[in-house]
């Protein structure tokens, strides 16, 4: 009776042959264990939500009202300027205004001026309601945000003429905007290689903020030489159905705070899809001089 070689396919007493065996090694147990890890993966991308940071608003001394200007380029070529002023107008209430423009070549390629005010609650950090103008050669767009615990309702109107003002809401509980969410991670210790996750709101979309504390450098800007905290930023958007999507024209971006009683911004170097951009403190004047 012929026998099967030590190699072919078949069994020998309901036992798998050799050949059998070394099939399931070579194909059968990675695409197992490729299926399980892919598994695993989506499992944690579902699951996303149960990692961000939970924590209410830290002890940090809060900012002294301010104005600050900045200035925005890349390549060591300044194409913008921004003036912000922080307040505190009521015992329960910051409030953050910016304007922001085009100068030089860039303003006679690209016009545009830039609005921005915010106001967020003294005790929970929480936003209250953020509005953004933009105005470019040819067009005027108003972003209004209002903010509850359960999320945000926005209101566009991008002004061509006659235009009629979009509403979209996005529930979301303990939703951040780009101001509040600053003033949340500032009152956090912000100790070396910790991390935090927080979902921000800050014009049209969702995105989840994930910043990491790298460690303390000296850094000069402009406005002086500090002891700065470094802090790595990635940002994910996020979908209709609160699936994570890649930012299409965001990568990563380097911030620095001052390690001090003050937690000042003072540089931000972000890779974006045309490059590296940057934005820099040129000066900061305190209301309340200490």
């Amino acid at each position: 009776m012929k026998t099967n070689g030590p190699f072919e396919r078949g069994t020998i007493g309901g036992r798998l042959r050799p050949a059998k065996i070394s099939i399931l090694i070579r194909h059968r147990i990675p695409q197992a264990i490729f299926a399980f890890l892919a598994f695993c993966s989506s499992a944690l991308a579902e699951n996303w939500e149960t990692t961000l940071s939970r924590g209410p608003a830290g002890n940090f001394p809060e900012l002294r009202p301010l104005h600050a200007s900045y200035r925005f380029g890349w390549s060591g070529l300044t194409a913008a300027t921004g003036d912000v002023h922080f307040t505190k107008p009521s015992e329960d209430k910051f409030q953050l205004d910016g304007t922001g423009r085009t100068i030089g070549l860039v303003r006679a390629l690209w016009k545009f001026d830039g609005n921005y005010q915010a106001a967020a609650s003294a005790e929970t950090l929480r936003p209250i309601e953020t509005q953004q103008i933009e105005n470019y050669r040819s067009k005027k767009i108003v972003t209004h945000l209002t903010f509850t615990n359960n999320g945000v309702t926005r209101s566009r109107m991008e002004d061509k003429g006659a235009a009629e003002a979009k509403t979209r809401q996005f529930n979301f509980p303990n939703l951040f905007d780009l101001f509040s969410a600053m003033l949340y991670l500032r009152s956090q210790p912000l100790k070396d290689h910790s991390v935090y996750r927080v979902v921000a709101y800050p014009a049209t979309n969702a995105y989840l903020a994930i910043v990491t504390v790298i460690g303390r450098e000296k850094i000069s800007v402009h406005a002086g030489s500090y002891s700065a905290i470094k802090l790595d930023l990635q940002l994910k958007r996020i979908g209709k159905h609160r699936e994570l999507e890649p930012h299409r024209k965001f990568r990563r971006a380097t911030i620095w705070v001052s390690d001090d009683a003050e937690r000042l911004l003072l540089c931000v170097e972000a890779q974006i899809f045309v490059g590296t951009v940057f934005a820099e403190l040129q000066s900061v004047r305190f209301d309340n001089p200490k």
